[in-house]
């Protein structure tokens, strides 16, 4: 299995729960940076506006950013669950 992989949710009944809010926020993330780069392309029309589209530009790239992140960590709690022969198996199968 690879990281990653949505299967993984399905060891244990807990999981589909965990996972399931891990995709919601990583859902979350990706529609709030979605809309605050729409909006600073609207904002960038006016130059009263610029320096506030500006900041949702930035805003948005760093819900970007953010979204690898939350996958990382919801992997890592598998990792914290001592879930290393699963991961030893993945690792073996992409070399």
């Amino acid at each position: 299995m690879a990281l990653f992989q949505p299967s993984r949710h399905h060891r244990y009944f807990s999981d589909a729960h965990y996972y399931a809010r891990f995709e919601l926020a990583y859902t979350l993330v990706d529609v709030t940076a979605a809309l605050l780069f729409v909006i600073g392309s609207i904002m960038f029309f006016s130059e009263d506006w610029l320096t506030t589209g500006t900041w949702c530009f930035l805003v948005g790239s760093i819900c970007f950013a953010f979204k690898p992140v939350l996958r990382i960590i919801r992997e890592l709690r598998y990792i914290r669950d001592n879930d290393y022969e699963d991961l030893a198996k993945r690792f073996e199968n992409e070399s």
